[in-house]
């Protein structure tokens, strides 16, 4: 298991990035810096419970739960509210953290929740992430020499890039190591099944922009991004970021550092002029 510090960087208006399920902060290594280069943004990307580097959590881990440790990390750092990014479980999170008054903007990049208790989609990333269990016990019996086996390299950047030269050797290294210490991975899937998904996005006050990845394989659109985009606030900005997978700060970490900064440079105190 590698080290996952917390990456945190810069000084500025406090910004937290959350990660997606499997994965560690490690997804916004190249991502970080960037935000923290324009000098305006204090940047904090944890790794949350249950995931590699993580607290360990209580047994049956849930939105909640995780929402609760990254308040405690804000409290720690004296951040009563921050600009919140977060990618699939982290977008999930980063919802719910909007909804206790954390979020001085929001910004899901392929959310997940999204969906009520007995929608059919629940039930069908939920059995996705159940299909990928011979890959887990894969990625934890064998960890980097997974990437030998025959179409391994094929299989790994399905659900994370929108093709296989998005993903570098390094990048799927860091990936078998996530997904082989994440004992998140049946600590999340059983209390999922339980979950309602995210409820009353209507009643977000918080300025949110959602970010539809083009080839995204895990949640793709329109299926997955419906509840959304019917229920969220009439004012929420909508971007389709084109040629991308599912976690898209590993194929194009600029491009994501830009729509991140450009839309909380709209509401930083005093406001930013846009980047792009």
């Amino acid at each position: 298991m590698t080290e996952r510090a917390p990456i945190h960087l810069g000084s500025g208006e406090p910004m937290v990035l959350l990660h997606p399920f499997m994965m560690s902060q490690n997804v916004w290594k190249d991502v970080a810096p960037l935000i923290a280069e324009t000098g305006r943004y204090e940047v904090f990307a944890p790794t949350m419970p249950g995931h590699n580097g993580g607290a360990k959590g209580p047994f049956f881990l849930g939105s909640g739960s995780l929402a609760d440790d990254v308040e405690r990390r804000m409290d720690a750092l004296g951040w009563d509210t921050a600009h919140i990014v977060g990618n699939s479980l982290g977008g999930w999170v980063a919802f719910e953290l909007e909804r206790r008054g954390r979020a001085r903007t929001l910004t899901g990049i392929a959310p997940a929740g999204g969906w009520s208790r007995y929608t059919p989609v629940k039930f069908e990333i939920v059995g996705k992430f159940l299909a990928g269990l011979p890959v887990w016990l894969i990625a934890k019996a064998l960890g980097p020499r997974a990437l030998r086996l025959p179409l391994s390299r094929k299989v790994a950047y399905l659900p994370v890039s929108g093709t296989a030269d998005g993903l570098s050797d390094a990048d799927l290294m860091d990936i078998i190591d996530d997904v082989s210490h994440c004992p998140a991975y049946y600590q999340l899937l059983v209390k999922s099944l339980m979950l309602p998904g995210l409820q009353e996005l209507a009643e977000g006050s918080s300025p949110t922009h959602l970010v539809i990845c083009e080839k995204d394989r895990v949640l793709p659109h329109p299926r997955f991004t419906r509840h959304f985009t019917m229920h969220l606030p009439k004012d929420t900005q909508i971007t389709h970021l084109d040629g991308v997978g599912h976690i898209p700060m590993f194929e194009a970490p600029r491009r994501v550092a830009d729509l991140i900064v450009g839309f909380a440079d709209h509401y930083a105190t005093p406001p930013h002029k846009a980047i792009g």
